[in-house]
């Protein structure tokens, strides 16, 4: 029997000594929030809070921050049938009745996927009167209010009818009115565009709850032509539940969510959504978004509000994402014949990282390689990519940097590309949703002995504490950032950087170097490759060609959003009350 409900999911973790309940009462403004980061930086269990202020609902937090909840959730079947399904396109053509037979099982699980149409809904129980009563947390000081930190959002496309399911944070703006921040570059924001072209609101769905797999659905970086309902009913091992109710919704209504909020985005209507602590460990701006109208609301008997907290990696997310990434690889050559594996890396917030092997059958093969993974749905959002033909585990980034750079020509194997998209959440380009992309390729013999030890020192009082982070990569503690002040062009003169491939400049080396994850959040999240990277160059081909060192100016900037930290007299209520339970978790 699958999971279906938050409550079948708890009960299960329970039974295997992977809940922590949490009884006394507690305030979903920050408190919550400050506990969730505590366990989860101690690796701890999931959490059920029971006895929320200002609401008759438990909260249930960190339901998937552990590889074995994951595995509870969600089994081993999906895994294996995902990889069999990858082997048998690769290999079953031509055809033979051996290996048809060899891949009987793919039919029948392939019977199990897709949707069932009921006519009860557990989530249609009982209807509620408006947000209020919902225990939405406020995770950071800083944040505009409470927020649905998982919600699963459904729409369809006014054109074509398809749906897809993504998620959208929610701020709760009026007991009947939330924000909708529904990106430009997702499923629900194509949706949202082309009714809002024709004058027309979108319906839409929110849901909290419900079956895991559906959780999982809306965050996996699925092609646009894949179902995120028949991803949610293959992870569960049966069909996904749905009804139809004409009274309610024009919609189809997912049957075992826990929660669901009925409305619709009405066209060109915006207000401020904002500012809100994000998983690239920063604040997201305030900035205009469509709002969503609550129509109705519904929870199911029992129902429990599944919430998590996001900020600077990792946190609970971190397991979501390498689980996600496990689970997809196999595809990958399927839809991407040239390349053999990706690996984004949720240190950086996803998107600000990843790193791929390719084929190299012909010179430069790579860089088409490279170019396909860039077209790709979600990896699509990639801002700096690094390319090897080499088999190594990508998910340790040092090896594969390593790998990379020694088969890396600053002159010919950089490539810049600027003014194009990035991510909605990278602050670091010159507008939000604008900024520049990298591909560093790294294939073929070895061609340099990385540079190991630091020979020499600073000359110039503005640069400080040169850590060497691997071997060809110097990091430099630099002066706190002003436009214009050249200072990534001085350190390109000081002696000690020669015959290093790349010089990042860094508000603190010490913590850069900490540790790999130190390192890429460090670094990554805080440059755009456009106007961030430095180096002694000419144009060659209409193509900017590098001579080491390389340097990237990994500072803050001065427009860049605040780095998340917790309020200080939560903190100190949490030690108060819970600092013993926890640290004995």
């Amino acid at each position: 029997m699958s999971i279906r409900s938050t409550a079948d999911f708890v009960k299960e973790l329970s039974k295997k000594g992977e809940l922590l309940e949490i009884r006394e009462e507690v305030d979903p403004i920050l408190e919550i929030a400050e506990i969730q980061r505590r366990v989860v930086a101690k690796r701890g269990p999931a959490l059920l809070f029971s006895n929320v202020k200002g609401s008759p609902f438990s909260v249930a937090t960190n339901l998937y921050g552990s590889e074995n909840r994951i595995k509870i959730a969600f089994g081993e079947n999906p895994e294996k049938f995902i990889q069999k399904l990858a082997y048998s396109v690769k290999h079953l053509m031509p055809p033979t009745p051996k290996k048809v037979w060899e891949a009987r099982s793919l039919a029948w699980t392939a019977l199990r996927v897709g949707l069932r149409k009921v006519s009860k809904a557990p989530v249609l129980e009982t209807e509620l009167e408006d947000l209020n009563i919902l225990p939405a947390l406020k995770s950071w000081p800083k944040d505009a209010g409470r927020f649905i930190t998982l919600p699963l959002v459904y729409t369809e496309s006014p054109k074509t009818g398809k749906g897809n399911l993504g998620m959208y944070r929610i701020q709760f703006h009026e007991p009947k009115l939330t924000g909708m921040h529904i990106q430009i570059h997702r499923g629900g924001g194509f949706h949202y565009a082309e009714a809002e072209a024709e004058g027309n609101s979108l319906p839409a769905h929110i849901y909290v709850g419900g079956p895991p797999a559906l959780t999982i659905s809306a965050v996996a970086p699925l092609p646009e032509e894949i179902s995120e309902f028949l991803l949610a009913s293959l992870l569960m091992g049966e069909r996904l539940q749905i009804t139809k109710k004409k009274g309610i919704s024009t919609l189809p209504i997912v049957a075992d969510a826990d929660f669901a909020l009925i409305g619709k985005i009405p066209p060109k209507i915006r207000k401020p959504e904002g500012p809100f602590g994000d998983h690239y460990g920063y604040y997201a701006l305030k900035h205009d978004y469509p709002v969503f109208q609550v129509e109705r609301i519904f929870a199911r008997k029992n129902a429990i509000w599944p919430a998590t907290v996001v900020g600077r990696p990792p946190q609970e997310d971190h397991w979501i994402a390498e689980y996600l990434q496990h689970l997809l690889s196999p595809m990958f050559p399927i839809v991407m014949p040239q390349v053999k594996g990706v690996w984004a890396y949720e240190e950086s917030g996803v998107h600000s990282l990843a790193a791929a092997i390719v084929k190299e059958r012909y010179k430069k093969e790579a860089f088409m390689g490279a170019l396909r993974i860039l077209g790709e749905g979600q990896l699509s959002l990639t801002k700096f990519l690094v390319v090897t033909d080499q088999e190594i585990p990508l998910q340790d980034f040092r090896k594969t940097f390593l790998a990379a750079l020694e088969r890396f020509q600053p002159e010919t194997d950089l490539h810049i590309f600027s003014n194009i998209s990035q991510d909605t959440l990278d602050y670091t380009g010159p507008k939000v949703n604008e900024g520049s992309k990298a591909v560093l390729l790294g294939v073929g013999p070895k061609t340099q002995k990385l540079k190991e030890k630091i020979t020499g020192t600073l000359k110039n009082s503005k640069f400080k504490n040169p850590k060497v982070y691997c071997p060809g990569v110097l990091v430099v503690s630099g002066p706190k950032f002003k436009r214009g002040d050249g200072v990534a062009k001085a350190l390109l003169k000081e002696g000690i950087v020669k015959d290093f491939t790349f010089v990042c400049i860094v508000d603190n080396s010490e913590e850069a170097v900490r540790s790999d994850h130190d390192f890429i959040w460090n670094v990554f999240t805080r440059f755009e490759p456009a106007a961030d990277i430095y180096g002694n160059t000419e144009t060659i081909r209409n193509h900017i060609s590098f001579r080491g060192p390389i340097v990237i100016d990994a500072r803050l900037k001065d427009w860049y959003p605040p780095v998340l930290e917790e309020d200080p007299k939560i903190a100190k209520q949490v030690d108060t009350r819970f600092g013993r339970l926890i640290d004995s978790l």
